[in-house]
């Protein structure tokens, strides 16, 4: 006789993502209950991200579909797995980790063991009647802050500008729907200041963020400071600025090119003192991936120069690796890390390096990637673990709404129970 938590069943498939990119769709079945995943896929990727594994085929999708990933799944990881706990996710990660013996999981592919991870995950919450947030609670559960993408470019938008995103941080918001309400009047606005400009108002980049040609990085934030005057926040009380530098994408031979905005070359040092005058002119209060995701020393130095004022997050320089981030601590480098399931490829990992961040003073940030579903995943994470802040997209395309409508529904769940996390300043 079955117990009620044994995975009885896994079977993949292969989906699409925003992009129209094919995917992996993981379901476990246990004794009358089961849960799905999709797996999602970034286009500005850090190269020591965990591997997906694509066909290479170029007769079906371009080379990307993920048939071999998905019959990873169907043929080596679902046999192991049959009638171990699905709430024992710990067992579960160790055996695909075991299954695949690659330190980047590229023999199986990342997006396939992931898809397995998130779906036993569910397919565990079910069993145990509790939602996905409330089943990863471990005491520290609230709603997260969102930071809202509005002027996407780089890799984002076809390289536009050289930075990738620029963000609202609705950092007057009280609640968590207070905050989503100011993101969409704020994305309202700045469509119109867009308008009024002369600029591209409704083509979008992949994240939901508008996408307009700008003279340079620096007229993106006057227009977002534009917007949030006429939507009637104040800048630097109400509403405040991060920005998605994403360096790593201009960064070559050991210099930053800005091929988008003038062809402007700086060094590390002349970096540090572009980012240090931004956030002496603007209301910027966090920047992601201002140096490249190997430049320590440019790092070092970043966060020598801002560390104590702003949040400074890793993306493409931890990757959601626990090693990269403790080499980051030790080095002094960020304050901050974002947190993308699919750079690591388990959910028992994602965890550990939650908690390793948090043990340090580091900020876990959970986010989304450029290629998306409707999966929503990271909003129940986000909430479960507590992290603080989620990075979702803008406030446009149903696979970024899926999470933050998954938001709205937890908070209304918890009524007046709700806790939101908010801004705090960077040290406190």
């Amino acid at each position: 006789m079955h117990q009620p938590e044994a995975i009885q069943r896994i079977h993949a498939r292969e989906v699409l993502d925003s992009r129209g990119t094919p995917t992996v769709e993981v379901e476990v079945h246990c004794a009358g209950c089961w849960g799905r995943a999709i797996v999602p896929s970034g286009a500005s990727t850090g190269r020591h991200e965990a591997r997906e594994l694509r066909d290479g085929d170029r007769a079906r999708y371009g080379g990307k579909g993920v048939r071999r990933a998905v019959a990873n799944v169907n043929e080596s990881i679902a046999p192991r797995l049959l009638n171990v706990p699905a709430t024992d996710q710990a067992l579960v990660d160790r055996t695909l980790g075991e299954l695949d013996q690659t330190p980047d999981k590229s023999r199986l592919g990342a997006n396939g063991i992931l898809g397995v991870s998130l779906a036993c995950a569910h397919a565990g919450a079910a069993v145990r009647g509790q939602p996905l947030w409330r089943y990863l609670d471990r005491g520290r559960a609230s709603l997260p802050m969102p930071m809202v993408n509005m002027i996407s470019g780089g890799l984002h938008a076809g390289g536009n500008l050289d930075f990738q995103d620029f963000l609202l941080l609705p950092v007057g918001a009280g609640s968590y729907s207070e905050a989503l309400e100011m993101a969409g009047a704020v994305y309202r606005s700045l469509a119109a200041v867009l308008k009024q400009h002369g600029l591209e108002s409704v083509l979008v980049g992949d994240e939901g963020g508008f996408g307009p040609r700008l003279g340079g990085n620096d007229q993106a934030v006057e227009l977002m400071l534009e917007a949030m005057e006429k939507a009637g926040f104040v800048p630097g009380r109400q509403a405040a600025l991060a920005v998605d530098v994403a360096a790593t994408h201009f960064y070559d031979g050991g210099r930053y090119h800005f091929a988008a905005t003038g062809g402007r070359v700086l060094v590390a040092d002349e970096m540090v003192d572009l980012l240090r005058g931004w956030v002496n002119s603007y209301p910027i209060l966090s920047i992601e991936d201002g140096m490249a995701e190997d430049d320590w020393e440019g790092w070092h130095k970043l966060t020598t120069a801002l560390g104590t004022r702003v949040q400074l997050v890793g993306d493409d320089l931890f990757v959601t690796n626990a090693a990269r981030l403790r080499r980051g601590i030790t080095a002094g480098v960020a304050n901050s890390v974002l947190v993308k399931v699919n750079q690591i490829g388990t959910l028992t990992e994602t965890l550990e390096l939650i908690d390793l961040a948090r043990s340090a003073g580091y900020r876990p940030i959970v986010s989304a990637r450029s290629g998306e579903t409707e999966d929503t995943t990271i909003a129940d994470l986000a909430v479960g673990t507590g992290a603080g802040q989620i990075k979702i997209g803008s406030v446009a395309r149903s696979e970024r709404l899926a999470k933050y409508n998954r938001l709205l529904r937890i908070e209304e769940e918890l009524s007046d129970r709700a806790q939101y996390a908010g801004w705090r300043p960077v040290g406190q």
